[in-house]
């Protein structure tokens, strides 16, 4: 494929496919289009080489590589005129801004249309790539830290006793766990889907130190149907093993359920917990806050996301969020591409 691109005049740079080969892997062959669109082109004439190559390639050969997909009318980029060209003082020079992206990144997820919805779900896919480490026991060499006594001494020993600079070290890093619990109720079912789909980037990228699990009316554990390679394929499995999609909200049963069962058992201790929740709530709110709170002893950070939070007058007024305030260590908007890249971005503080 590189080579037909290349051929047909697009600059298929190495990093430029080492994109495209984690965003492959993390998005699934169903959006290998809009991966290689979004990693491998760079200006409004890459891509209409790119769809050119793909489009002959389809037609020609007896079966494409992957299902090229109708082509949207709207591009990722928009070509724009500098002032200095309208004003005819100057040759017209091409400006290109990935605008429309940019734009995308901040859209309510529940307001997509399908195509946007595609695109936005390639993005998560890039969101997720996010490293998430903790310091580990173990030292590495390192130019600046803690003195490394023990190499310090050996290199003066080598040099028969003379002065050495002194050698440093500091603490290797090493996947902090993090948890995800999603809100699958009536109340959150426009971000539902997005929310899983995130989870199972998540968990490809780092399947050993990811868990997902579900509130509604219980609590569902979703991580092995996750690791499925084929992102269509998790979802099915997860929309079979979820009993109470769309349903009511029992969130303080869910969140104490995980806490009295794997969250003691090892799932939760040093770990990053996000809760994707509006914090509405059928039982008394008291008794969430005080699940809550015992998460919080148990995780190194724990974030509560709302989908409203990021709107215009919000207040956590509501029964359940105003009893886990106190408890969690932040409240940020989930309702965005964007949105959730700070989620991340607020999870790699633990």
């Amino acid at each position: 494929m590189a080579a037909k691109l290349r051929a047909a005049g697009l600059p298929v740079t190495p990093d430029r496919l080492a994109a495209f080969g984690e965003a492959l892997d993390a998005a699934g062959v169903a959006h290998a289009y809009w991966a290689g669109r979004l990693t491998l082109c760079g200006s409004p004439d890459d891509i209409a080489r790119y769809d050119a190559a793909l489009l002959t390639g389809a037609s020609r050969a007896r079966g494409p590589s992957w299902q090229v997909r109708r082509l949207p009318e709207r591009s990722l980029f928009r070509a724009t005129m500098p002032p200095s060209a309208e004003a005819g003082g100057q040759d017209p020079a091409l400006s290109v801004r990935a605008a429309d992206t940019e734009v995308l990144r901040h859209r309510d997820l529940a307001t997509l249309s399908p195509a946007e919805r595609a695109e936005a779900l390639a993005l998560l896919a890039q969101v997720a790539l996010a490293d998430i480490t903790r310091a580990g026991r173990r030292h590495r060499p390192a130019g600046h830290g803690r003195v490394d006594r023990r190499r310090s001494v050996r290199a003066m020993l080598r040099a028969g006793g003379e002065p050495r600079p002194l050698l440093h070290q500091r603490r290797a890093p090493r996947p902090r766990r993090l948890v995800l619990l999603i809100d699958v109720s009536g109340s959150m079912s426009p971000y539902a889907d997005a929310l899983l789909r995130l989870a199972h980037a998540l968990t490809r990228h780092r399947p050993r130190w990811t868990e997902t699990y579900t509130l509604g009316t219980r609590l569902t554990r979703l991580s092995p149907a996750l690791r499925t390679r084929d992102p269509e394929a998790a979802m099915r499995e997860a929309g079979r093993l979820i009993p109470d999609w769309r349903g009511g909200t029992r969130l303080a049963d869910g969140v104490a359920a995980f806490v009295r069962g794997d969250g003691r058992r090892g799932a939760a201790r040093r770990a990053a917990v996000v809760v994707f929740s509006d914090g509405w709530e059928s039982a008394e709110p008291a008794r969430l806050g005080a699940a809550v709170a015992h998460l919080r002893r148990l995780a190194a950070r724990t974030v509560w996301v709302s989908p409203h939070a990021g709107r215009p007058g919000f207040a956590p007024t509501a029964g359940g969020l105003a009893a886990v305030l106190p408890h969690v260590d932040a409240l940020v908007a989930g309702h965005t591409v964007a949105a959730l890249h700070a989620v991340l971005e607020e999870v790699r503080r633990a």
